[in-house]
């Protein structure tokens, strides 16, 4: 059977950490990284008689993430209890929304396509819910770490127009964009801030209904995404090759072996048996707060894909990569604050600054100088002080040693020479040892120009000003 001959269905369901210092019903802190069962407290702990206050500022979040994601804000909107036993769900129900979420609808856009024609993937709703606490498996035990129990999610559902594991990352970065851009979320999947459960089912290519799909759980980088839609779109085909018949089954994602493994049957909405929390009213939206965020939207990545390209002259590529990740945005943008040409800014972030930070492993902040001093470094090589090259050893030890660009470039002698007069006496001296070249090269052979100039920067110790060598060593040739 071919593989050509079907077609994935694909949908995502991302849950996104809000960005907010508290929970979502609580006063605890959010804070990643705190000791185990630091940030809890009797509300997130679920002691008998405490009561959930909703915290505005995630409902904010929220609605400018729907206003963002086309959908419609709904002035009323339902907490309900969704039920299921695990050991990191003190409550024995999560507060979720389901039939009456805060946001309906709504659509992500994904780039154009060759075609010219923009690519709009659906979405069912995005809808708010607290996190749940987090199970550490050791030899010996099980042992529940509660601190991100109550975290404020938003849920984002997709339809399954999703049609390759390719388009699935596409749609995941463009949602990830905007949930950073509008300061939902920070969007860090290696902290577990991005999570995204991935509904997958295959079908024949000229079929409308869908086809019994498995969910992997929990993938937390593109990468996973993608690799485990691809294991999991062949599995199916080769299940139906053999004429069995795809289970409805949750799978989690093996990264080492690089498999999905059965993790147990789906559950239907029915199985959690959801109702409305009693002790939640409903959620009214004032249509003023909905106008009043409106008009405090910033620009979204396409608009600002847009801005790149327009007001500095970048290509698609070169965008894709500075907006990739917000930090590298806003070091561009402050790197040209420091009167540094778009292109030269772009290329140095793209080689030097991310090679820093992916040598060290760090935050953009620990692994590179400040963006001010990466300017002045680029200021140095466009007045010609120091030569390019000058510039990558500087900005190394940079690096290394968190000194600024002045400072480095003087401690380590890569000041660049352009006095004419050191510059023609090392002329002379070159020429004056060389006077076979000299003859071939005053005897048409012009290809020996390049020698000579490598003979005098050597003579200067790589310090000359490559410009005025240039001018100087023509004029003694030609002399």
């Amino acid at each position: 059977m071919k593989t050509d001959a079907y077609e994935a269905v694909i949908g995502l369901e991302v849950h996104a950490h809000m960005l907010t210092r508290s929970k979502l019903f609580c006063g605890c802190a959010t804070e990643f990284g705190a000791p185990p069962n630091h940030n809890v407290c009797p509300v997130c702990m679920a002691m008998p008689g405490v009561l959930p206050v909703l915290n505005r500022h995630v409902v904010e979040l929220a609605i400018r993430t729907g206003l963002a994601a086309h959908s419609e804000i709904a002035p009323h909107s339902v907490f309900a209890r969704k039920s299921y036993f695990y050991p990191d769900l003190p409550k024995g129900y999560q507060i979720s929304q389901y039939d009456e979420p805060l946001c309906r609808g709504g659509y992500i856009e994904l780039a154009a396509r060759q075609d010219g024609e923009p690519r709009r993937i659906r979405l069912v709703r995005i809808h708010l819910e607290e996190d749940a606490g987090k199970n550490i498996h050791a030899e010996s035990a099980s042992l529940v770490d509660f601190n991100r129990s109550g975290v404020p999610l938003m849920e984002i559902v997709s339809e399954p127009d999703l049609r390759s594991p390719e388009e699935a990352v596409a749609y995941l970065r463009e949602l990830r964009g905007i949930l950073v851009a509008v300061g939902a979320s920070d969007g860090k999947m290696e902290e577990g801030s991005l999570r995204c459960d991935v509904n997958v089912s295959v079908r024949p290519r000229d079929a409308t209904e869908l086809g019994a799909r498995t969910e992997i759980k929990n993938l937390n980088s593109f990468r996973f995404v993608e690799k485990a839609i691809v294991y999991e779109v062949n599995r199916q085909i080769e299940e139906i090759a053999a004429g069995r018949r795809i289970a409805q089954e949750t799978h989690l994602w093996d990264p080492e072996r690089e498999v999905t493994r059965p993790m147990r049957s789906k559950e239907f909405a029915n199985d959690y048996r959801y109702f409305p929390e009693p002790d939640l009213p409903p959620l009214i939206v004032p249509p003023d707060l909905v106008e009043k965020i409106k008009a405090e939207m910033p620009d979204l990545p396409a608009q600002q894909r847009e801005k790149y390209a327009r007001d500095f002259g970048l290509t698609t590529y070169e965008v894709s990569v500075l907006l990739g990740r917000n930090d590298l945005g806003d070091y561009f943008v402050n790197v040209l604050a420091q009167g540094i040409n778009a292109k030269t800014a772009a290329n140095w972030i793209m080689t030097e600054v991310l090679r820093a930070v992916n040598e060290s492993a760090q935050p953009l902040e620990k692994a590179a100088p400040q963006p001010q001093e990466t300017g002045a470094l680029l200021r140095m090589v466009e007045d010609s002080r120091i030569s390019l090259n000058a510039a990558k050893s500087a900005f190394a030890a940079m690096c290394r040693s968190g000194k600024g660009a002045q400072a480095t470039v003087a401690e380590l002698g890569l000041a660049q020479v352009s006095d004419e007069a050191a510059i023609a006496e090392a002329c002379d001296r070159v020429l004056a040892a060389e006077g076979a070249k000299l003859a071939e090269y005053r005897a048409g052979r012009e290809k020996l120009y390049g020698f000579f100039v490598g003979a005098v920067m050597k003579a200067m110790g790589g310090k000359g000003n490559p410009k005025v060598v240039n001018e100087v060593l023509r004029r003694k040739l030609a002399g």
